[in-house]
C-alpha cells in the first residue's frame, strides 16, 4: 500500500473518532438492536437461536449505515473532495481506499462485537463461528455498495434518508446470503460453503463495481 493511501487511511479513522464517536456508535446501535428484537419476538430460547443470526445481520447493516453519510459528505464541506478529484489520482482507487477505512472504523468492530452479542440470542459456539465469519466476509460490501449511496448524495445536505432508500434494497442479496451461510450452520438443511461462497463472491464483486460507480456519481457532482 502506498504512502498516501495509508496516509488517507490514517485520516479517516482520525475523523470517525473526531467526528461522531465512529465504533463506538456503531457497536452501542449493534447493542440496541440485538438486545430490543427479542423483547418483541418473546422469551422463546429456540426461537431466538433460530432467527439470531437474521437478527445480527439486520443489525449489522443498520449500525453500518450510521455512519456512510459521512463517508464524502465532510471531504465536500471541507473542500478535500475537490482536492483528491483534481489529485491526479485514480478516483477509484481513493474510494476503495476510504471504504476500507470506513470498514475498519465501523464494520470490523461490529464483527468483533457479534461473537459476544451473539450470547444474548441464545447460538452456541459453533452458530457464533459462523456469524462472525459470515459478518467478516459481508460486511465489507455493504460499506462499498453504501458507498455508491454515498456518493450519489453527497450534494444533498441532508440525504441519510435518501441514502437509506438507495442503499437497502441493494445489501438484500449479501444479507440473504449472509444469513442462509449462518442459518445452515444451525440447522443443518443445507451445507454452509455454497452460501458462504456466493456472499464472498458478492464482496468481491462489489470492491469493483462500488468503486467505480461512487467514482462516476462523484466526478458528476463536481462538474
Amino acid at each position: 500500500m502506498t504512502g498516501w493511501a495509508q496516509a488517507l487511511i490514517l485520516r479517516e479513522l482520525r475523523l470517525a473518532v473526531r467526528v461522531g464517536g465512529g465504533a463506538l456508535i456503531g457497536v452501542l446501535f449493534f447493542l440496541a438492536v440485538v438486545t430490543v428484537i427479542p423483547f418483541g419476538v418473546g422469551p422463546d430460547l429456540n426461537l431466538l437461536a433460530l432467527i439470531g443470526p437474521a437478527i445480527l445481520w439486520i443489525g449489522a447493516l443498520l449500525a453500518t449505515l450510521l455512519g456512510l453519510d459521512r463517508l464524502f459528505q465532510a471531504d465536500r464541506d471541507d473542500g478535500s473532495l475537490d482536492l483528491m478529484l483534481m489529485s491526479g489520482r485514480s478516483v477509484e482507487l481513493i474510494v476503495l481506499v476510504k471504504c476500507l477505512a470506513h470498514w475498519v472504523g465501523t464494520g470490523l468492530p461490529l464483527v468483533v462485537a457479534a461473537p459476544v452479542l451473539a450470547i444474548f440470542l441464545n447460538l452456541d459456539a459453533l452458530a457464533i463461528g459462523a456469524v462472525t465469519l459470515t459478518l467478516l466476509a459481508g460486511t465489507p460490501a455493504l460499506t462499498l455498495i453504501g458507498a455508491i449511496g454515498a456518493a450519489l448524495t453527497v450534494s444533498l445536505r441532508r440525504g441519510g434518508l435518501l441514502l437509506a432508500v438507495l442503499v437497502v434494497p441493494l445489501t438484500i442479496p449479501v444479507l440473504i446470503f449472509g444469513v442462509s451461510a449462518a442459518s445452515a450452520a444451525i440447522t443443518q438443511p443445507m451445507p454452509f460453503l455454497t452460501p458462504f461462497l456466493i456472499l464472498c463472491a458478492l464482496t468481491l464483486l462489489s470492491s469493483v463495481i462500488g468503486p467505480l460507480a461512487a467514482a462516476a456519481a462523484l466526478r458528476h457532482s463536481g462538474d
